[in-house]
């Protein structure tokens, strides 16, 4: 059953690249205390991942961060050196980018979605959320192909 609105998130660790390195980060070092906005994709280096999403949220970090959000959370069913290399490529330095390598979290939270049609395998849906001290307060799921919900300017007006 996928998470929803008023839910806490589950514990998982997950990664970023700190010091030209995988470092495990836990959900609750992400999350806890802070209001923050996560938003996933089914992969980095994808067409509307890296046309649309990520840029959408690079060019509006201030606009959200000036809302009170502490962090901005770009997280996919990737790597920790996949996800920082795509962030460097996009000039994300305002956001933490975040791997799910193995779809964990994902998966806790039942937004995983089965792209072996394309290859992909299983990849997180395209979402977007608004966290609040690990709670979620705002959930935005894309449906399938779509990209509407869960984009920055969405995001904003959802603030």
């Amino acid at each position: 059953m996928a998470i929803k609105e008023g839910d806490k998130l589950p514990e998982a660790t997950l990664h970023t690249m700190k010091d030209g390195k995988p470092t495990p980060v836990t959900t609750g070092d992400l999350f806890g205390g802070k209001k923050v906005v996560v938003f996933a994709v089914p992969g980095a280096f994808t067409p509307t991942c890296s046309q649309a999403h990520l840029p959408g949220f690079v060019v509006n970090a201030d606009a959200i961060k000036a809302k009170g959000v502490d962090d901005i959370i770009c997280l996919s069913v990737n790597d920790a050196f996949v996800m920082g290399a795509w962030g460097e490529g996009q000039n994300a330095e305002e956001l933490t980018m975040v791997g799910d390598g193995n779809g964990d979290f994902t998966r806790a939270i039942g937004l995983e979605m089965d792209g072996s049609g394309f290859g992909l395998g299983t990849r997180s849906q395209r979402y977007a959320m608004v966290v609040d001290d690990g709670v979620v307060k705002h959930l935005a799921v894309e449906a399938p192909g779509a990209f509407e919900v869960s984009k920055a300017e969405s995001v904003l007006e959802a603030l």
